[in-house]
């Protein structure tokens, strides 16, 4: 799950040819220059750091922890007794505004910034990567554990996923509809669909704001019930028969990568009545669901879900 950042076009296409250059970002080799390091943090806790992360944080001089695009469900104070090391969060405002203050001072010391999950699967990450080479900083990516792996525990095979999208958080009005085109390519090649689910973090109040208060809304983060209900919606209102809310199988699942992981599968309306608790939560859309992949996702089916009997019926 990951808060929604968009870039322009010339942007991504610029991403697409830096990260093809291989030479610009580069394993550390036994020369002097200083680095930004981008750590995964895993899914976990503070113990999902790799030993070379760990080791990496400890020979840092400044370690940030990006709190924008995903979170972890520990305290910062955790990590720093873990890590040794003092830790300045890298919140949204920060990311967007004041990312320099990040790589600038790479060109003098060593410098970490921790993402949760692998650094390289949010567009934010990447636009600081660029950001920071053209500035002439050396970087170096450690990678972890994240939700774009993660989301085979479900049993689905990750190859016979099709294109990731991101569900926001509807408002009065803006209520996009950007995904559903990608989930219709999907499912008319049988592929699965990945949703990641939208987290507002740090969200300025803007009433308070014309009254010339600085206020945070509390954080929000997007459940599954939510998701379906939004992509429900969007079904009513395009009416393409890109997914049927009493047909479609779909996997709910929350806190990938923890001790208290909920995975749910059944149909789109028998997940809205599923609680599954805290977040971070995602949402896998079924494409065709091979019978390994069904063998494996039957122990997590809603009891008595309809979607076996929907399945028969129309293999007949």
């Amino acid at each position: 799950s990951k808060q929604i950042a968009s870039h322009p076009p010339k942007l991504k296409i610029k991403l697409i040819h830096n990260f093809a250059s291989q030479n610009h970002i580069t394993n550390k080799s036994n020369n002097t220059t200083m680095v930004l390091y981008l750590i995964g943090l895993g899914l976990g806790d503070e113990k999902d750091i790799t030993i070379r992360g760990l080791e990496t944080i400890k020979s840092c001089t400044h370690i940030f922890l990006e709190a924008y695009t995903s979170i972890l469900r520990i305290d910062k104070s955790k990590l720093e007794s873990y890590y040794q090391k003092p830790i300045t969060i890298a919140d949204r405002n920060f990311v967007e505004c004041d990312a320099d203050k990040i790589y600038a001072k790479a060109k003098e010391v060593d410098v970490a910034l921790l993402v949760v999950g692998d650094p390289v699967c949010a567009t934010t990450h990447g636009d600081i990567i660029v950001r920071a080479r053209d500035e002439g900083v050396k970087v170096e990516i450690i990678h972890n554990a994240s939700i774009m792996g993660a989301a085979g525990c479900c049993g689905l095979q990750l190859y016979n996923f099709g294109h990731t999208v991101s569900i926001p958080f509807f408002e009065e009005n803006w209520r996009p509809t950007s995904f559903y085109p990608k989930i219709k390519y999907n499912r008319g090649g049988g592929m699965h669909t990945l949703c990641l689910l939208d987290i507002k973090v740090k969200e300025p109040d803007f009433e308070a704001m014309t009254r010339g208060r600085t206020v945070y809304l509390p954080p929000r983060y997007m459940s599954v019930n939510t998701a379906l209900e939004q992509l429900l919606e969007v079904e009513a209102k395009l009416g393409e028969g890109v997914y049927d809310g009493a047909k479609t199988l779909c996997v709910g699942m929350a806190r990938l990568g923890q001790v208290d992981r909920c995975i749910v599968a059944g149909t789109m309306k028998e997940l809205l009545g599923v609680d599954f608790g805290e977040p971070l939560h995602s949402l896998v859309i079924c494409g065709e669901v091979h019978e390994m992949e069904m063998e494996f996702l039957k122990d997590f089916l809603v009891e008595g879900s309809t979607f076996l009997s929907c399945e028969e019926t129309s293999s007949k």
